[in-house]
């Protein structure tokens, strides 16, 4: 598997910010904006949530099993690879979605006199900040599960493995 890039999200997160900054100005123009929905930061929330308990388990059962304690529950391997794989897809979906949120938010700053404006560009703002809790806990769950000998490699080649 290959590492996640702060580059590559960070470019998904623009590209998708921009985009949808200008589709939200040309669909404002033309008539009535879509709302951001009121579930938006919660389920991303949520990822962001099960992302991090992912991590910090996998992280203290192979603490347990590094330091041989007696009746430590090792981690399969597979399970860890399925762990990173969705921290991964997790990451790259929510930086789209964050991304297409900022721009929508960007949008709503504009019109923050009017209160149904506002509330959007608040709901817009806290999916955004989601978002980016979910890319840092993928990327905190890809940490946890690298293979000690990638550290050793001083970056060379670095790969994330179950």
């Amino acid at each position: 598997m290959k590492e996640l890039r702060l580059k590559v999200l960070t470019g998904l997160f623009l590209a998708a910010g921009v985009l949808s900054w200008g589709a939200a100005r040309l669909w404002d123009s033309v008539g009535t904006l879509p709302s951001v929905p009121v579930a938006a930061p919660i389920v991303l929330a949520v990822i962001a949530v099960v992302l991090t308990a992912t991590a910090l388990s996998l992280r203290a059962r192979l603490k347990a099993q590094r330091e041989r304690r007696p009746g430590a529950k090792g981690v399969e391997p597979l399970m860890a690879a399925r762990a990173v794989v969705f921290g991964q897809a997790s990451a790259l979906v929510a930086a789209l979605v964050a991304g297409m949120y900022a721009g929508t938010g960007v949008h709503l700053l504009s019109s923050l006199d009017n209160p149904a404006r506002r509330d959007q560009a608040l709901y817009a703002a806290l999916a955004t900040a989601a978002g980016i809790a979910v890319i840092a806990a993928a990327l905190f769950l890809e940490r946890v599960c690298r293979l000690p000998e990638d550290d050793d490699r001083n970056g060379e080649n670095r790969a994330p493995a179950a």
